[in-house]
């Protein structure tokens, strides 16, 4: 877990650099521009290295969740072609649904990450061919009940099963299955993240996954997640409902603290090109050395979390006390979870996960902004 969360830290860093740069190309180049296409393949690039680092940081548990109420079936319902096309001509997809599924709180891209990953495993399964079957059902627990080793707490849960008839997974590699980098597929034919990844994904929503084989018959994965609460979806849904439009760009000014020097020219430019002023700061050190300058209003600060030296949410506290209501924008590869106490104890305070891209900054800082009066 610690490789990973450190891979992930430096190669988040490099990938943010490149796309966002990117970015800043596309801005200047329509898409009749000889450069256009090769531009576009760098960026789709980039964003397919971003997500082989989502696999990595899937089961360290530590990739970031854009958390929503998701309805299962609809999940599936829009997943199913994708997924016919997956699992080839030789395989039978077939889908059945319970009635009156609860709503779920999880990320929708993940959890389509986890049934393809599942399909997939289940499709290779079965060399000469056959039915892949998916299942959903509510299941309720009305107290905590005990699967292999796991125990999973009194409550609702929508159940998702994906079965395969192929040839079964061997009783010695059973408990190895969800295990990063373990893989019964010849040399490239898997890197042994799939499980590992599904894994961790449904453990970070909170959930379980089991699993049952037997030789020559075949293997069941069970995914179970948590229901939401119906009066917290509707509170949920109330306050959805009540959230007014971002106000509009005005005079501000940004106190950049980064201490990679390709992202923060990049996030120093994207946000420039939006008319944002800015003051840079390598260190949080430097950032509060800047801020020494009393006469120097600073609307809002956008912070790298994990930096030599001062971390963002300790040097943010440490910002004089005649700042308060200075909005903070925390960027971060790692989960929003793992520092959520902190954040929580800054007023004011969002997060933007790493990498992102030119819009998703500028549209983080603009949102936190407070119109001059």
């Amino acid at each position: 877990m610690q490789l990973a969360g450190g891979v992930a830290h430096d190669f988040n860093n490099l990938l943010t650099a490149i796309s966002g740069h990117c970015g800043l190309l596309l801005l200047r180049h329509d898409k009749n521009d000889p450069d256009f296409s090769d531009l576009m393949q760098i960026h789709q690039n980039a964003n397919r290295a971003a997500a082989l680092i989502g696999q990595l940081l899937a089961f360290s548990r530590k990739q970031n969740l854009q958390v929503k109420l998701l309805n299962i079936r609809e999940i599936i319902a829009d997943l199913a072609h994708l997924l016919d096309r997956l699992v080839g001509e030789k395989v039978n997809l077939l889908l059945y649904h319970g009635t009156k599924l609860p709503i779920v709180r999880a990320d929708k891209r993940q959890l389509e990450q986890v049934l393809m990953n599942l399909v997939v495993n289940a499709r290779d399964a079965m060399v000469e061919g056959g039915d892949v079957v998916i299942r959903t059902q509510s299941k309720t627990f009305d107290k905590a009940h005990e699967r292999d080793s796991a125990v999973i707490p009194a409550g609702e849960y929508v159940k998702i099963q994906v079965e395969d008839f192929g040839s079964g997974i061997p009783p010695e590699h059973r408990q190895k299955i969800f295990e990063p980098f373990f893989t019964t597929k010849r040399t490239g034919e898997g890197t042994g993240l799939g499980l590992s990844t599904v894994y961790g994904i449904v453990k970070q929503s909170n959930g379980f996954i089991f699993a049952e084989s037997e030789i020559g018959k075949g293997t069941v994965f069970d995914v179970l997640i948590p229901a939401v609460d119906r009066r917290a979806k509707q509170k949920e849904q109330k306050l959805i409902a009540e959230v007014v439009s971002p106000p509009t760009q005005c005079e501000q000014v940004v106190l950049l603290v980064e201490d990679e020097a390709p992202v923060r020219a990049f996030a120093s430019r994207a946000l420039r090109i939006k008319g944002l002023t800015v003051y840079e700061a390598d260190c949080a050190e430097a950032a509060l050395k800047i801020l020494e300058d009393k006469s120097l209003k600073i609307d809002v600060f956008v912070t790298d979390v994990v930096m030599l030296g001062l971390d963002g949410p300790t040097w943010v506290r440490l910002a004089p006390i005649d700042r308060p209501g200075t909005r903070v924008v925390f960027v971060s590869e790692y989960a929003e979870d793992a520092f959520d106490k902190q954040q929580s104890e800054i007023e004011g305070s969002v997060f933007l996960p790493n990498p992102f891209s030119l819009n998703d900054l500028t549209q983080a800082v603009l949102d936190v902004v407070v119109p001059a009066s």
